[in-house]
């Protein structure tokens, strides 16, 4: 295409014409791989007395999220018509990777991508351009994403399992997609402790079914048990986020529990009493959880009598999970 030609062409045009052609030729899958405008915040919320609105023009989006597996985003890229440079949007590229937490962030204006690559190797650049026909191939940058975050051979099929997809399309958030996947990460790497931390509002219940079914669908975790403190969190959960686990899934009541399910919710006063006979975790062996999720632990779990220390005293062998908020 003649130069003078191209500078006529909107940025959607670049986009359809040369940049999105050349991550197909790429080997990047346009269903699975690719993914256009992706929403990242929403933009500021303007209160005018007692009426309130999202302002949409200032939300953020990226131009092309990059992803190795629907779960695993790896790169964004940020398009810009030809009459700015290549490397024009780069900066913009790289608040976007801040965000989700990416380690590679281009640009394009159509002629060719500029990168920036914080795997890097020492004495490697980290800023590059290169032409439209050499962009990276999935597999490079997944190699750039295992290194970033030190993922060894023997983690990546914990790293990989994908998340659930609800039937109406339902998938994780960014911030939650980056909880999730810090969170299963840590596990792969052998920690038996993490902690998560999230706002009220942002999710945590379904980030914490999405963890917890990642580690369950990759044999991670066998038998899940998750303790709350209220019955109305257990309730809830059962019949809303946790609800794919179907008949795998059971509330422990009439003080037993049932070693036919494989995921267990209970409020700890089921599992525990002021006399020995009341205390029926211990009717199950000490390794029968693989792993257990506490659920607002902030409410009274750390104090030294408390009733939640106890069960996790007895099943010490469990990959622990604490969700403050």
């Amino acid at each position: 295409m003649d130069k003078k030609d191209k500078l006529k062409l909107s940025e959607s045009d670049i986009c359809d014409l040369f940049i999105t052609p050349a991550i197909k030729a790429a080997k990047w899958d346009p269903v699975t791989q690719i993914r256009r405008e992706v929403t990242l915040t929403p933009g500021p919320v303007i209160v005018r007395g007692n009426m309130s609105s999202r302002n949409k023009k200032k939300k953020k989006f990226a131009d092309y999220v990059l992803s190795w597996k629907p779960s695993l985003p790896v790169a964004v890229v940020e398009a810009k018509d030809n009459n700015f440079s290549i490397a024009h949007g780069l900066q913009q590229a790289l608040g976007y990777a801040e965000i989700l937490q990416v380690p590679c962030a281009f640009s394009s204006n159509g002629d060719g991508f500029a990168s920036h690559n914080k795997a890097a190797a020492p004495g490697q650049d980290i800023e590059t351009e290169h032409p439209l026909d050499q962009f990276p191939s999935p597999a490079e940058l997944w190699g750039r994403y295992k290194t970033f975050y030190k993922i060894e051979d023997q983690e990546t099929a914990l790293v990989e399992q994908p998340y659930h997809i609800d039937s109406d399309g339902k998938e994780p958030r960014y911030y939650q997609v980056e909880a999730i996947n810090r969170t299963v990460e840590a596990i792969a790497k052998g920690r038996k402790r993490v902690l998560l931390v999230m706002a009220t509002g942002t999710g945590k219940t379904y980030t914490t079914f999405q963890i917890i079914w990642r580690l369950w669908k990759a044999g991670e975790a066998k038998r899940i048990l998750f303790l709350a403190d209220r019955n109305i969190l257990v309730d809830q959960t059962l019949v809303n986020d946790f609800k794919p686990f179907g008949t795998v899934m059971t509330k422990v009541k009439n003080r037993r529990i049932d070693p036919a399910y494989e995921v267990h919710l209970a409020l700890y006063q089921a599992l525990t009493g002021p006399d020995e006979s009341e205390k029926i975790f211990r009717s199950v062996s000490r390794d029968f959880f693989d792993l257990i999720v506490v659920d607002e632990c902030h409410r009274g779990s750390a104090a030294e009598d408390s009733a939640w220390r106890e069960i996790l005293e007895y099943f010490s062998s469990a990959v622990l999970i604490s969700v403050w908020n």
